[in-house]
């Protein structure tokens, strides 16, 4: 699907261009724009909880990346109430 902001011309070079890349290539460009769509999801969480600490951001991450029942099983309890970070001393 075309970008509303791409002209036709420029979607179709794009689309050459994909075309072209070799399935090692496509795979990296997969593995890049993951990281680039993580990135995004960490800085959300960072912005959305700025008071929280890494492990905090990196669970509450892994909560959307596993959903709540994969998360529990791995995590268990470390993101309880979906608002507080419990910290066990």
């Amino acid at each position: 699907m075309r970008p509303a902001d791409t002209s036709p011309e420029a979607w179709k070079v794009y689309l050459d261009l994909q075309r072209k890349l070799s399935p090692a290539e496509k795979l990296r460009q997969s593995f890049e724009w993951s990281e680039v769509v993580g990135q995004f999801a960490e800085a959300g969480m960072r912005q959305r909880y700025p008071d929280a600490d890494d492990r905090e951001i990196f669970l509450r991450v892994a909560r959307i990346k596993l959903g709540p029942e994969l998360f529990r099983r791995v995590y268990g309890e470390a993101l309880p109430d979906g608002r507080r970070l419990v910290r066990h001393a």
